[in-house]
């Protein structure tokens, strides 16, 4: 395999895990509770927060929803150095192509996690939300950011098995794996962040929010037939290959 091939397999999966930490943000499990988790971590109303905020409270918003996300941050890439270490313990274990072994598995895998997000099977043990609960607010940006990781550390329907799909791409290149973490992480925060400040759009998203699970499913599952059948290589020369006919229909 080329260098240019496996630089842009890496930006193909780096594009896929960004897809997939917003899709996790914007799933029925997150996005209906998100104004009640930023009243929450902030102390201001749901009612103060869906009206006309001033500088001072925009500044709370922001600060806090950065301290949620940092501990959110750090559960998710902790999670995925520590799976990016489990893959290469294992590829140095096994005899063979043991590559190619862990990427099938991994193909499976995400299979069947994009057919679950998209509502085609159900999986009754994935559908048991758990989440650390705090019966007394931490105060202050501490409590916020204990608050982030008890929230990235539970284990949710939609969350569980989009994450997990990327801790599974993360163990099956375990040189690229905290490259698609830090996309994941960065796909989940940046809507948090954007609709921090535009709260009111929420109620149109989570209205297409069936939609979104469904295409991101389909995705997902479209991503573990590639992975599984080792179509990847291929996959990226085509798209080399559109890239290189684009630019040069636009050159002549």
């Amino acid at each position: 395999m080329s260098l240019i091939n496996a630089d842009t397999m890496l930006l193909l999966g780096m594009f896929l895990a960004l897809g997939a930490g917003a899709i996790s943000f914007l799933s029925p499990c997150v996005l209906p509770i998100f104004p009640a988790y930023l009243s929450y971590i902030t102390g201001i109303s749901v009612k103060e927060l869906q009206g006309d905020r001033n500088m001072k409270i925009q500044s709370r918003l922001l600060s806090h929803s950065l301290i949620f996300l940092a501990g959110v941050s750090l559960v998710f890439i902790s999670l995925g150095a520590g799976a990016s270490f489990f893959g290469q313990w294992i590829q140095e274990l096994l005899i063979g192509d043991s590559g190619l072994f862990i990427q099938r598995i991994a193909g499976v895998f995400i299979l069947v996690m994009g057919l679950f997000i998209g509502g085609w099977i159900n999986i009754a043990p994935l559908m048991r939300e758990q989440r650390f609960q705090f019966n007394k607010r931490p105060s202050g940006y501490l409590g916020t950011f204990f608050i982030g990781l008890g929230f990235a550390a539970g284990w949710t329907p939609c969350i569980g098995p989009v994450f997990g799909s990327i801790l599974i791409l993360s163990a099956s290149n375990p040189g690229q794996g905290m490259f698609y973490t830090l996309m994941y992480v960065i796909g989940f925060a940046l809507p948090f962040v954007l609709l921090t400040f535009f709260l009111g759009s929420t109620k149109w998203i989570v209205r297409k929010s069936r939609f979104i699970m469904k295409t991101g499913g389909a995705i997902m599952a479209v991503m573990g037939l590639v992975l599984f059948f080792g179509q990847m290589p291929v996959i990226t020369a085509a798209l080399l290959d559109l890239i290189k006919d684009t630019w040069l229909a636009k050159l002549g």
